[in-house]
Order: C-alpha cells, then sequence, then structure tokens
C-alpha cells in the first residue's frame, strides 16, 4: 500500500495540476455538479410528512431499503426528489444492452457508430423515464397506505409524486452526462459514489455510537476497521491485475527502409466489468419491491412473502444476488470487449500471438483466455460483494462497511485519478509541443 501511495504521489504532478487550467475548470465543475445533487437529497417531496417518513424508514432500514438509501445518499430516508437517484437509469440500460443482443434492429444500430450509440442513448432515456414513472407511481400509492404519510391522499399527490420522482431522475441523468463531457469521471458512477461517501461520517459515529453502549464490543469494531482495511487493499489489487497477451509485429519495409519487428502486450483486466454487474444486480433486486417496502404490510400476501425472502441475510436475496453479479459480469465483457475485432485489428497490423494462427484461431485463443479470467473476477466480485450480508446478519454493521459500497467507492476513485492523470499528461505533450514549435519559430528567423 505504501508503495502504492508513494507511485500515486509520483504520478500526479500538482505543479502541472496548478498550470492545467482546463483541468481545474473540470474538477470544479464535478465538484459543483455533485454539490447540486446532494442538495437535491434534502429536498421532500410536496404533500407528505417528513418525520412519518423517518419512522418509518427505521422500521425497515435493515431490509433491501437499506441498501437503496445508501445508493440514494440518504434520500430514501428523507423522500426527497432524489429518491429514485440513478436507479431506473441503469435499469433502463440493462433492458437496452439486453435487447441488443437478441434485437437485430438494435444490433445493427450498435454497429453503426457513434450516430447508433446516440440512438441506442436515446432508446436508453425513453425507458428511464417509464421506470421512474411506474417506480413512482408506485412509491406513491405506498405512500398513501402507509398511514399518516400523506398530508392529502388522492390523484393530485400522485400525479405530483410522479412528476417530482421522475423529474429528479431524469436531471440527474442529465447532470450524469454532463459530468462525464464537461468534468472528470464517469457522471453515473461519480452520483452513486457521492451518496455512498456522504453517508460514511454518520456511519462511522453510529458504529462507535453501538461500541459506547455495549451493543458492540471494541474488538469486533477494530476487527470491521482492519478488514475493511483489508478488502480496499484487495479490491485493488484485483482490479489493477491484468493477463497480457504476448503480440509479435514481424519486420516490414516501408519504402527503402526496412523495420525490425516489435513486441507488445493485449492487456486483457481481470475484472473486465469493473464496478457494473453489482450495480446492475442491485438494481433488479431493487426494482421489484420498491413499492412492497412502503406498502407497510398492506399489500399482497405473495409480495409480503418475496419481500421478507429477499431481505438481507436471506438465502434467496444472496443467491440472487450472486447469480445476477455472475451473470453480468460475463454479460458486460461481452459488450464491451468483442474478441473477434480485437483480431481482426490485430491482423490488419500484422500483429500475431506467437504459436496462434491469425484471424479466426487468434479470436477464439483471446475469447478463451478472457473466459477464464473472467471466472476469477466474478468470483471477486461476488465474495466482495457478499461479505455485507454476512456483517449485516452477524453484526448489524451498517451498509457503508460493506463490500459492494467499498467496491463502488475504490473503482471509481481509481478510475477517476486515471482520468485526471491523463488530462495531466495531455497538457504536459501539449507544453511540449507549444515550446517545440517556438523553438521552431525562432531558429527559423
Amino acid at each position: 500500500m505504501a508503495s502504492a501511495a508513494e507511485q500515486l504521489a509520483a504520478n500526479l504532478n500538482f505543479g502541472a495540476l496548478a498550470k492545467a487550467t482546463e483541468l481545474k475548470q473540470r474538477i470544479w465543475f464535478t465538484l459543483g455538479a455533485l454539490l447540486v445533487y446532494r442538495l437535491g437529497t434534502y429536498i421532500p417531496l410536496p404533500g407528505i410528512n417528513p418525520q412519518a417518513v423517518a419512522d418509518m424508514f427505521q422500521q425497515q432500514s435493515s431490509g433491501i431499503l437499506g441498501m437503496f438509501n445508501m445508493f440514494a445518499g440518504g434520500a430514501v430516508e428523507r423522500m426527497a426528489i432524489f429518491a429514485l437517484n440513478i436507479m431506473p437509469y441503469i435499469s433502463a440500460s440493462i433492458i437496452v444492452q439486453l435487447l441488443t443482443a437478441v434485437s437485430p434492429h438494435l444490433e445493427q444500430l450498435k454497429k453503426e457508430g457513434e450516430q447508433g450509440r446516440k440512438t441506442l442513448n436515446q432508446y436508453t432515456r425513453y425507458g428511464t423515464v417509464f421506470l421512474a414513472a411506474l417506480q413512482a407511481y408506485g412509491i406513491a400509492v405506498g405512500l398513501e397506505g402507509a398511514g399518516s404519510v400523506v398530508n392529502d391522499p388522492g390523484m393530485f399527490f400522485r400525479f405530483t409524486t410522479v412528476v417530482t420522482l421522475t423529474g429528479g431522475t431524469v436531471f440527474l441523468m442529465w447532470l450524469g452526462e454532463q459530468i462525464t463531457q464537461r468534468g472528470v469521471g464517469n457522471g453515473i458512477s461519480l452520483i452513486i459514489f457521492a451518496g455512498i461517501v456522504a453517508g460514511l461520517p454518520s456511519a462511522i459515529a453510529g458504529m462507535l455510537e453501538l461500541g459506547r453502549q455495549g451493543a458492540m464490543s471494541t474488538g469486533i469494531i477494530l476487527a470491521i476497521f482492519v478488514m475493511a482495511v483489508g478488502v480496499i487493499a484487495f479490491i485493488v489489487f484485483v482490479e489493477r491485475a491484468q493477463r497480457r497477451l504476448l503480440i509479435q509485429y514481424p519486420k516490414r519495409q516501408v519504402g527503402n527502409r526496412m523495420f525490425q519487428g516489435d513486441s507488445s502486450h493485449l492487456p486483457l483486466k481481470l475484472n473486465t466489468a469493473g464496478v457494473i454487474p453489482p450495480i446492475f444486480a442491485s438494481s433488479l433486486l431493487l426494482l421489484p419491491i420498491t413499492v412492497a417496502n412502503f406498502s407497510s404490510g398492506e399489500g399482497p400476501a405473495w409480495l409480503t412473502t418475496v419481500t421478507a425472502l429477499l431481505g438481507h441475510g436471506q438465502p434467496l436475496y444472496m443467491l440472487f444476488y450472486a447469480l445476477g453479479i455472475i451473470f453480468f459480469a460475463f454479460f458486460y465483457t461481452a459488450v464491451v470487449f468483442n474478441p473477434a475485432d480485437t483480431a481482426d485489428n490485430l491482423k490488419k497490423h500484422g500483429g500475431f500471438i506467437p504459436g496462434i494462427r491469425p484471424g479466426e484461431r487468434t479470436a477464439q485463443y483471446i475469447d478463451y483466455v478472457l473466459t477464464r479470467i473472467t471466472v476469477i473476477g466474478a468470483i471477486y466480485l461476488t465474495l466482495v460483494c457478499l461479505l455485507p450480508e454476512f456483517l449485516v446478519t452477524a453484526w448489524n454493521v451498517p451498509f457503508y462497511f460493506g463490500g459492494t459500497s467499498l467496491l463502488i467507492v475504490v473503482s471509481v476513485t481509481m478510475d477517476t485519478v486515471s482520468q485526471v492523470q491523463g488530462h495531466l499528461l495531455a497538457h504536459q505533450y501539449e507544453g511540449l509541443v507549444k515550446k517545440s514549435r517556438l523553438r521552431g519559430g525562432r531558429r527559423n528567423r
């Protein structure tokens, strides 16, 4: 860990950061956008009793609703305008990507490049609005049936709730896209990251308060902190792990010059899918029971049973969560990395893997290696993300100290730091180019 920190400090040139005006503007824009998001998590829905909502949430915070609240940065607990957070957008993205694998029309759009990607993004936005409106209406109905939560139940309250929550999700979707384009890092991931990090201080204070009251021993608290540090180190190690395939380039002649053969590596990350599988799996598990958690037991009997079986620590929930992570680890890897395209590009540039025939055999070999390392990556994600379930069941530990939250925080931090380093490197190259042009101009004079 010490060497990694020293390397990070060496890579981040703070002098270059001070001179990189565009990068500073991007960082300030990102911080401002996240501040707007945090302010929105404190604006309650119109027509509700905030205290009654808080009391109702305390009765159900240990279930899956608690994890939803963690992703939403506490907006569910306060029933704020951003209570749905970005989860409908993630669910819509899952549906569109699944349909892309089975629909020839969507598959053709995916192959059309930038224009096709824009069309798919538009379909995702339409799906986000539909899912957000559906979930918002279910929440409005559930709140009306929860006793004294709603001041004036009726169609007007349902309409305003649907419009407010759907508008909040659409605004966050737009805000995430703006952060991605004009800021630093992936906007959607940073919004979830900000929600988790915002709850860390209160989670630490709550756990220390349990220790002060004697509900949790000092040894257990220390063990949790040590385990959190160990999980962070393990996540950093695995996220940086790569399987490098040797690529050989033959000798080639350009004009009258002969260039020697060269070799390089094709890096395959151990966890190609990143943090997407647990977010997708959580989103799908949250979607069908959002209404059930707000119905206070007044819903259908089968819905109450499903909610109980999908509670934290329950075998059925852990099974579905693990299967969802494994499925999306393979699915998303197949979406973001195409062995056939990689093999074709290598063949066009004359590269080959020693001992493997270029073309189809190379694609098969890359797919074989990618499948094997994805198995390891899926097992790693499953182990890390199931850790909070055991903690919640055994010691009633807050979700913030579980593997899912730590995985998201560490992965998003690493990705954002990498992008900052990329901007700094580009700025340094631009400075060198300008200096060379100035020197060339002076010599010509």
